[in-house]
C-alpha cells in the first residue's frame, strides 16, 4: 500500500477532529470571556475571593479551627477580642461568649452549616420548580393552570410564617430546616422556567426536535432545558444569599438546628442578653460573617446576570 494511500486527505482529517476541536475550542472561549468580564468588573472578584475564604473554612473547619467550638470554660467566659494572657498569648481572637466558648471556632463551624443549608435548600427548590415549570409550560391547559394556582396560594403567605409553622409541627432540626427552605423556594423557579418554556417551545428547534420523532420528555429536558438555565442560574445565585439569611432568622428565633451545633443565627439569638452590658463583639462578629457571605453572593449574582445576558455577549 503506497503512502498516498494510508495517509488522509487534509480536510477529511480536519472534518475528523472537528467534533472535538470545536466544543472544547467554546469552552475555552467562554472561560476567556468569563474571567475578562470577572477581572473587568473587579467586584465580583472581591465577592469570590470572600466566598472562597468562607468555602474553606466550611470544608476544613476542624482543621483550621483553634478549638472545639463547644468546649466550655468559664473562668475564660466573655473575654474581650485579642486579649493578651499572663503568657504573653492571645488564645482567643475573637473573645469567648457566656459560657467560655471561643468565638472564632464558633464563626468556622457556623459557616459550614450556613453554606450547607444554603446549597442544598438551593438545589432541591431549584430542580423542583425547574420540572414543575417546565411541564406548565410545555403542557399548558390545566396542568399549567393547577401548578400555577399552587404558587399562588404559597405566595398568599409571606414565607417566613410558612417555614416557622412547618418547622413547629416537624421541629427544629438540620434536615427539616432545610427541606423546608427547599420546597419554599420552588415559586420562584417555576414562575420563570414556565415563562421561558412558552417562549421556547414554538421555536424552529423545538418543532425540528419533534418532527424527528423526539418524545416529549426529551424534548423538554434536554432540548429546552439547557437553553433556558441561565436566568435560573442567575436566580440561584441571590437565592442562596436569601436562603441563609432565612436560615439565620430561624436559628435566630431557636427553630433552626439544635443549639449544640454552631450557626451564624444561633450565635446572634444567644447574644441578645450580652449587648445591653456592652458585649458588643458576640453579635458583631456572626453579624458581619452573615453581611458580607449575602453581599458577596448578590454582586457575584449580579455579575452572573450581566455575564449571561444575551445582549452583552457581543461586550468583551
Amino acid at each position: 500500500m503506497s503512502e498516498t494511500q494510508v495517509q488522509s486527505p487534509p480536510h477529511i482529517a480536519a472534518a475528523a477532529l472537528a467534533p472535538a476541536e470545536v466544543p472544547r475550542s467554546r469552552r475555552r472561549e467562554g472561560l476567556r470571556r468569563a474571567v475578562k468580564s470577572l477581572l473587568r468588573a473587579r467586584w465580583p472578584v472581591l465577592a469570590l475571593v470572600v466566598l472562597a475564604c468562607v468555602t474553606f473554612a466550611a470544608v476544613l473547619g476542624p482543621s483550621v479551627s483553634p478549638m472545639d467550638p463547644n468546649r466550655q470554660n468559664i473562668i475564660q467566659r466573655l473575654q474581650e477580642p485579642m486579649k493578651v494572657d499572663r503568657q504573653g498569648r492571645t488564645p482567643h481572637l475573637l473573645g469567648t461568649d457566656a459560657l467560655g466558648r471561643d468565638v472564632f471556632s464558633r464563626l468556622i463551624y457556623g459557616a459550614r452549616v450556613s453554606l450547607l443549608v444554603g446549597f442544598i435548600a438551593v438545589c432541591i427548590g431549584g430542580t423542583l420548580g425547574t420540572m414543575l415549570g417546565l411541564i406548565a409550560g410545555y403542557f399548558g391547559g390545566r396542568i399549567d393552570d393547577f401548578i400555577m394556582r399552587l404558587a399562588d396560594i404559597q405566595l398568599a403567605f409571606p414565607f417566613i410564617l410558612l417555614a416557622i409553622m412547618f418547622l413547629v409541627v416537624l421541629g427544629p432540626g438540620l434536615t427539616n430546616l432545610v427541606l423546608v427552605l427547599g420546597i419554599g423556594q420552588w415559586v420562584t423557579y417555576a414562575r420563570i422556567a414556565r415563562a421561558q418554556t412558552i417562549g421556547q417551545r414554538e421555536k424552529e428547534y423545538v418543532e425540528a426536535a419533534f418532527a424527528l420523532g423526539a418524545t416529549k420528555g426529551s424534548i423538554m429536558f434536554r432540548t429546552i432545558l439547557p437553553n433556558i438555565l441561565a436566568p435560573l442560574t442567575v436566580i440561584a445565585s441571590f437565592n442562596v444569599a436569601s436562603v441563609i439569611l432565612s436560615e439565620a432568622s430561624l436559628s435566630f428565633l431557636g427553630l433552626g438546628v439544635p443549639p449544640t451545633t454552631p450557626t451564624w443565627g444561633g450565635m446572634l439569638n444567644e447574644s441578645r442578653d450580652q449587648l445591653i452590658a456592652g458585649r458588643w463583639w458576640l453579635a458583631v462578629f456572626p453579624g458581619v460573617a452573615i453581611a458580607l457571605t449575602v453581599l458577596s453572593f448578590n454582586i457575584l449574582g449580579d455579575w452572573l446576570r450581566d455575564f449571561l445576558d444575551p445582549r452583552l455577549k457581543s461586550i468583551g
